[in-house]
């Protein structure tokens, strides 16, 4: 992969020695934006425009042949040779490798970390958005309730196990703010904001969550990495 690659041809990088972001301002999206703003890594965003489909232009699906968001060039990847990736997950932990934040270097740890984050992309994403969709989109005009509810009660069920996991913890990991935290913050927020799903999900029962939460979103890093590719 080179600045020759066709992502550029579509969204050319104006700083092309830096790493370069594409992606949108979801929940999945922010995890890249907020570990960037953290780690305080040089790079360049583009924002993808989903609802205009731009995540299956021919350019993107070269970088990405999933068609999702968010994606990344690193020109000085792994041995200085660039390096395309794509899925959050994927890409937190590469951040966190290539910047040496984040992830603990204690092998038990990193892999319990890691844990968590592949907790998040399998269980909380996918759980929380077809709620959203449901509760919020084009399914909540479904005279059926029964999906609704179904993935309700699952993220409750996942709100508990998060709960669970901080009652005793400041962070995910501990004392230590972790890549395990960055994938789920945007998740939770999402959920009881975005998707105005707090009250289905009873969210107030969650308060070690909440605390968390509040916590993840007055991080100035967590801040700005919201806004990278906001309008």
């Amino acid at each position: 992969m080179s600045m020759d690659h066709p992502i550029f041809a579509r969204w050319p990088a104006r700083y092309p020695d830096r790493l370069q972001l594409f992606s949108a301002p979801t929940p999945n999206g922010v995890k890249v934006g907020i570990m960037l703003e953290e780690t305080g890594l040089s790079y360049e965003p583009h924002r993808i425009d989903i609802m205009a489909n731009e995540s299956h232009d021919p350019a993107f699906l070269a970088l990405n042949p999933n068609g999702k968001i968010p994606a990344i060039h690193d020109p000085q990847g792994p041995g200085g040779k660039p390096l395309a990736l794509f899925e959050s997950g994927a890409i937190l932990i590469y951040l966190a490798d290539k910047c040496g934040q984040f992830l603990s270097p204690d092998p038990a740890t990193r892999y319990e970390t890691i844990q968590w984050v592949m907790w998040q992309m399998g269980g909380v994403g996918p759980m929380f958005g077809q709620l959203g969709f449901f509760h919020k989109f084009g399914g909540r005009e479904y005279a059926d309730k029964r999906p609704r509810d179904r993935y309700a009660a699952e993220s409750a069920r996942l709100l508990g196990v998060l709960d669970d996991r901080l009652a005793a913890r400041r962070w995910m990991m501990g004392d230590d703010y972790s890549i395990a935290d960055i994938s789920l913050l945007g998740w939770v927020r999402n959920l009881i904001g975005f998707y105005g799903a707090a009250d289905i999900v009873g969210f107030d029962r969650f308060a070690h969550v909440r605390r968390w939460l509040d916590a993840g979103l007055a991080r100035p890093g967590v801040q700005r990495g919201l806004e990278v590719t906001a309008d």
